[in-house]
């Protein structure tokens, strides 16, 4: 007695050409989030320039306060590369 071969599995359409990524399981994938990593350390550099200010006798306000610049300018000019370098990717 001889078995009749099942019919081969359907082809799946092309999505085109080149690497997919994955993209199409991740539901995130392209959603910008609220917090980023670099904003997240900033924070917390914030946060403890803070606690050294309040707990010593050394760091007072006006040396907090040109911590704080001298930090907000090196993140800004962070950004400000980082931005650049993906203009000239396109």
């Amino acid at each position: 007695m001889s078995t009749t071969p099942s019919a081969p599995p359907p082809e799946q359409p092309s999505r085109g050409y080149g690497y997919q990524g994955g993209a199409g399981n991740n539901p995130l994938a392209g959603v910008s989030l609220p917090l980023n990593p670099e904003l997240v350390v900033f924070l917390l550099v914030e946060i403890v320039f803070a606690i050294f200010t309040l707990a010593s006798k050394v760091v007072n306000a006006a040396t907090f306060v040109s911590l704080t610049a001298a930090v907000t300018v090196g993140y800004l000019i962070s950004r400000g590369i980082a931005k650049a370098s993906r203009v000239l990717e396109h």
